[in-house]
């Protein structure tokens, strides 16, 4: 099957397609533009002088005293992680961004007890870092409201380490 198209109607074809294809580029545009700025999205923003490394890290601190399972200590990391970026996508997003372009590194350390894990989460909040303490449901290995892990971060690792920089790993 062969087309027989006029020179007038190639010319209409490529120009209803330039035309198509340039509206469509200034609408995805804006309308990407938009939805980003009302949710807090700035993925070009950086952040100045806030590490001297330029490394963000999260740390996830554990409750030893609790003798959680590796599959319980797990799960509490994972909704302390959660938690976390959550929280620092509504506050800091830049932070979250520069956290993700770093790999995501988190590090999982390890408290005595409730007292402890509580002092830090204390001293987070007053260097501004994002942080938060979990509590279990109680439907298996520990009691309800049990205060299980603590989240540190996103954050600049130099300003995460002055929280949890003495702390050994789990």
């Amino acid at each position: 099957m062969s087309l027989n198209l006029d020179k007038q109607t190639i010319s209409t074809i490529v120009a209803s397609l330039g035309i198509g294809i340039t509206l469509g580029w200034i609408i995805r545009g804006r309308w990407r533009g938009s939805i980003r700025s009302k949710a807090g999205i700035t993925p070009d923003v950086k952040t100045e002088n806030v590490s001297e490394s330029g490394e963000f890290k999260m740390v996830l601190v554990v409750r030893t005293d609790l003798k959680m399972g590796k599959g319980k200590i797990a799960a509490q990391c994972s909704h302390a992680s959660v938690s976390c970026a959550e929280q620092l996508f509504r506050t800091r997003s830049e932070w979250l961004y520069e956290w993700k372009s770093c790999g995501q590194p988190k590090v999982v350390v390890k408290t005595d007890d409730e007292q402890s894990l509580l002092l830090l989460a204390n001293k987070a909040k007053s260097l501004g870092l994002t942080s938060s303490v979990i509590r279990d449901a109680g439907r298996t290995q520990i009691a309800p409201g049990s205060k299980t892990v603590l989240g540190v971060g996103p954050g600049p690792a130099s300003l995460v380490d002055q929280v949890t920089g003495h702390l050994k790993l789990c």
